[in-house]
């Protein structure tokens, strides 16, 4: 193995991060519990329910109002069920399931205000995207509130940090609408291309206009579908009946699964680049927010036609409205936005060539049900005490082992999350192996934490999966993902749980050659030192750096004055140095340059790095 020389460079002293921020979604220990299970159903007096009556939407049925009244007066008569708020619509088999199990408040449109006044009469609350969770919601249920149910995928209206501090479970529905939500994307394909929306409302205003309205054919176009998974795949499947070509971009496909499809996987930037169809499938996260800016739409074909039912921060709405004005983008159908609803004078909206719909993606009568039984299961399964695969955050583990171990949990979550950005686009990861390196009996060392933790670290980034010790390994099943764990003797303390993490992925494309071991996977393996991850190995070449902040990885030529060069590219843009490690195979031979880095450097400063001659290639990971 290679050796390797690392220097310090000046940093401000820092203390290890904390077990809060272990980022197993929030996974968090409870100041004062030893072994306590998130789940435990509490023990406690009922109070009578002594909620105001709950305003009915308009138009609700009479047989609603009463089936509501019984309920009230049930819970107000002592009934030890549970109470379930139910703050938004939801359909009537969901609510049927829940009357079978608990008394149901059906109390829609409240303020944030009557929120945090009802929660404390409440044992469970189940919100679709209208309704705001947040800490004051959680902290005025005063410890009774135990579930929190999403009707459907996203949730990004929930405090997940704060539920999981206070004991309270948070569960969604992400299957039940996958496919009206891929029938939407289709339809919003072929009405844009034909100009359907826009013809008709010519008709409405008494024009005949068949000249303006002239559309384009689907037949043997190239649709790019951007997110393979549930819903982009179904997009996939429907297009190449419509005779597409389809290609899709997504690091964590299977190749087997789009081949079986006859789709083919490419990297992002040939997806937009050589389509003529662009279909968004991606969650909102900090890397995929504002992914299409005017960057982006820059590389595109001209005349392109883009279709977003996802999620609208994915896309600058003010580039793309540039991008419409001068004909780089020819049409838009967006069924989702940055704000929702967008504000009336939105120019996007407003624009001739976009066609609009209000977030109409599962809203089929079928999904609507599948949705509202799906959530419905999983909370009343909450509160009977059962372990739920649609868990979106962490139950609690003992705290002398989650405190043992939490710079591990943070070291595998940040190995995983690096190993997956060294792939290369196309590449679909089905073989994970990790080892452990430990001095420990296996009897004596739980691995699950930290492979929730790898698995997170490999798939949450681009997902709309929160991966936790609950749905990690039903996760990395459902993706594909085979993980095994493997575990090397290491003669040190045992007092050390750990010596090291290895991540290795079989059978894949590297974007960093280096990465690549002796063996053909991609190979990275981290240790903890004085509380603080480090990277210690990449491919084959020993390295040293601390994996707080971002890493540039350089493979070089081992000459004088690299070191320097690299450092007064970076220090010119005053992008501040944390660690640098040099591992080489031998002198003047080939070396492997590790850089930790506070801020991300712009692009210019990256390509001015990749232009220095002794430079083989490079790489910028985000931690």
């Amino acid at each position: 193995m290679a050796s390797s020389k690392t220097i310090p460079f000046p940093r401000p002293t820092t203390t290890p991060r904390s077990s809060l921020l272990l980022s197993l979604s929030n996974l968090n220990s409870s100041s004062s519990s030893s072994s306590i299970s998130f789940l435990r159903l509490r023990c406690q007096s009922r109070s009578p329910f002594l909620g105001q009556a709950a305003r009915l939407e308009d138009g609700a049925s009479a047989i609603a109002a009463v089936q509501r009244r019984r309920d009230l007066q049930v819970a107000a008569a002592g009934d030890p069920r549970p109470t379930v708020l139910v703050a938004e619509k939801l359909g009537e088999a969901g609510l049927a399931l829940l009357r079978e199990h608990a008394n149901v408040d059906c109390s829609y449109q409240l303020s944030p205000e009557e929120l945090c006044a009802k929660i404390s009469l409440c044992d469970a609350l189940i919100v679709r995207s209208g309704t705001k969770v947040t800490r004051e919601v959680f902290e005025a249920a005063r410890g009774r509130l135990r579930v929190v149910g999403r009707a459907g995928v996203g949730i990004d209206n929930v405090d997940l940090q704060a539920a999981t501090e206070l004991g309270c479970l948070v569960v969604n529905a992400p299957t039940a609408n996958t496919i009206a939500a891929a029938e939407h994307g289709i339809a919003l394909l072929a009405a844009m291309a034909r100009n359907v929306a826009q013809a008709d409302a010519s008709m409405k205003t008494e024009k005949w206009q068949r000249n303006k309205y002239v559309g384009v054919s689907l037949v043997g176009k190239t649709l790019a579908v951007m997110g393979f998974g549930k819903v982009g795949s179904e997009v996939a499947r429907r297009a190449k009946g419509l005779g597409m070509r389809v290609i899709a971009h997504d690091p964590y496909a299977p190749a087997d699964r789009a081949h079986a499809l006859g789709v083919e996987l490419v990297s992002f930037d040939e997806a937009i680049a050589t389509s003529d169809f662009i279909s968004l499938h991606m969650p909102l996260t900090p890397d995929t927010s504002k992914i299409l800016n005017d960057n982006t739409f820059a590389k595109m074909q001209k005349g392109v036609r883009i279709i977003n039912v996802a999620r609208g921060g994915v896309i600058d709405e003010d580039a793309l409205v540039r991008a419409l004005d001068n004909g780089t983008v020819a049409q838009a159908a967006l069924d989702v936005f940055t704000e929702e609803p967008p504000p009336k004078d939105s120019k996007l909206v407003k624009h001739e060539n976009v066609t609009v719909t209000p977030h109409l993606g599962a809203s089929t009568m079928e999904a609507q049900e599948g949705v509202a039984i799906e959530i419905a299961e999983a909370v009343v399964g909450a509160l009977k005490g059962e372990l739920s695969a649609t868990a979106v955050n962490a139950p609690m583990v003992p705290s002398k082992v989650f405190s043992e171990l939490s710079p591990y949990v943070v070291l595998a979550e940040k190995l995983g999350r690096l190993a997956v950005q060294l792939v290369a686009g196309g590449s679909g990861i089905r073989l994970v192996k990790v080892v452990y390196t430990s001095t420990r009996d296996p009897d004596d060392l739980d691995t699950r934490i930290l492979r929730a933790t790898i698995t997170k670290g490999i798939v949450e980034p681009i997902s709309n999966v929160f991966v936790n010790i609950v749905n990690a390994d039903y996760t990395a099943k459902q993706r594909g993902l085979r993980i095994s764990e493997e575990r090397v003797f290491h003669d040190g303390s045992p007092e050390i749980p750990l010596d090291s993490i290895q991540v290795c992925f079989s059978n894949v494309e590297s974007k960093f050659a280096s990465a690549i071991s002796d063996s053909g996977d991609i190979r990275v393996e981290g240790r903890v030192k004085d509380g603080v991850p480090h990277l210690t190995l990449v491919g084959s070449f020993s390295v040293d750096v601390s994996l707080e902040g971002n890493i540039i990885l350089c493979r070089q030529v081992d000459q004088p004055g690299m070191i320097g060069q690299v450092g007064n590219i970076l220090g010119e843009k005053n992008v501040n140095i944390s660690f640098m490690s040099v591992g080489r195979t031998a002198r003047k031979k080939q070396a492997i340059m590790a850089i930790g880095v506070d801020e991300e450097p712009d692009k210019e400063t990256l390509r001015k790095i990749g232009k220095i001659p002794a430079i083989e290639e490079f790489v910028f990971l985000k931690l």
